[in-house]
């Protein structure tokens, strides 16, 4: 079976997601069972964190690879699960109280709403 180089991105981006889910299974697991070894914890986040970073970066180059004008990648399974992850992640990691709780449109919403 020939490999592309896109192939073996996409072979590396999946990989990258898995070893950020074992660090994010084994930080709970160790908060779970010892929660004093600080030390343990914090070197688990550090490495969870730097993954997840690898990995949007990993899918921000994936993006301008796929939607580069004139490029003829077809989007593949694994690519429209990764992209669909990504949209997920970037949902669930976005800082929604910035939005929330700075915009005064916001503040007018809740205080109509407060004052019924």
């Amino acid at each position: 079976m020939k490999y592309s180089l896109y192939s073996a991105f996409i072979i590396y981006i999946i990989l990258v997601k898995i070893t950020f889910i074992l660090l994010s299974i084994t930080k709970i697991i160790v908060k779970h069972k010892n929660p004093k070894n600080t030390q343990m914890i914090d070197k688990l986040e550090f490495w969870r964190e730097r993954t997840e970073f690898i990995f949007i970066i990993c899918m921000a180059i994936l993006l301008i690879c796929i939607f580069y004008p004139g490029a003829k990648i077809q989007l593949d399974e694994e690519t429209r699960i990764l992209l669909y992850l990504f949209g997920i992640i970037l949902l669930i990691t976005a800082k929604w109280s910035t939005f929330f709780k700075e915009s005064p449109t916001i503040k007018e919403i809740q205080h109509i709403l407060s004052n019924r």
